[in-house]
């Protein structure tokens, strides 16, 4: 009995559907965001969300995904664009995909014809969706699930390049979500700017165009502290860029 229930947990781990960033990474991108928003939005989303912060919300749409109501913004999370294609030539995901997703949930806060609670939760999508689509591999362009099938170990524990992303490089420096935002080198306001004026499908190139990065493993598949010195500084990086990007669409939205 005890070896049918272990497999049977490794069996359900295997197939469960990651979080992009984590809880910790989508909390710094919800607290850059927050760190850069003008007063006129800041107070508007204070009051949309009852004073609960950006960072706060940031993992309501991975913590709905136990909810069967939610079955359909399952696939919101993730868009795959082969190599050759551009998004426009992609086979559409007709349950819906990121890019999708971001573009008709900003034009409808945009409209403000929503209700409160419509635009709460919307609003709350809107700051996940942001965050999963700067990691890299939430913009795939290959036939793994996003790394989720690429099977590495991490320091000697078994995981997959997804997670090592979402979640192992994060949590193995083993600070708070506060502590690793203030650890992100500020960029110039002219910097902010240019991030702010690209548009989402210019965003999602920016994160395939790392995959060739993400997918540079050594042949045996361990990972540890190599792979961590390699990355860790393009995860700080487009944590600070995902958190621009969310307060330039609100500062939009609501400015």
């Amino acid at each position: 009995m005890k070896k049918y229930f272990t497999l049977c947990f490794v069996l359900v781990v295997l197939n469960l559907p990651a979080a992009a960033w984590g809880v910790t990474g989508h909390r710094v991108v919800g607290l850059v965001a927050q760190n850069h928003l003008d007063k006129r939005a800041k107070r508007k989303i204070a009051s949309i969300l009852n004073c609960n912060s950006l960072a706060e919300v940031s993992n309501y749409m991975d913590d709905v995904k136990s909810d069967t109501a939610y079955n359909h913004t399952h696939d919101w999370h993730w868009v795959t664009i082969l190599p050759g294609q551009t998004y426009e030539q992609s086979v559409k995901n007709p349950k819906g995909d990121i890019l999708m997703k971001i573009e008709e949930i900003t034009a409808a806060l945009k409209a403000h014809t929503l209700t409160p609670a419509q635009e709460a939760e919307n609003l709350k999508f809107l700051v996940h969706l942001v965050g999963d689509l700067h990691q890299p591999l939430h913009v795939g362009d290959r036939d793994d699930q996003g790394g989720n099938r690429e099977r590495v170990t991490w320091f000697g524990q078994n995981s997959n390049l997804h997670r090592v992303w979402d979640s192992d490089m994060i949590e193995g420096k083993q600070l708070s979500y506060s502590d690793l935002a203030g650890f992100l080198d500020e960029p110039s306001k002219s910097q902010i700017k240019q991030w702010q004026a690209m548009s989402t499908l210019e965003w999602a190139a920016v994160s395939q165009g790392l995959l060739p990065q993400v997918y540079t493993l050594p042949e045996d598949k361990k990972l540890s502290y190599r792979y961590s010195y390699d990355n860790f500084d393009t995860v700080q990086r487009v944590l600070m860029q995902a958190g621009i990007h969310l307060a330039g669409l609100l500062n939009e939205i609501y400015g």
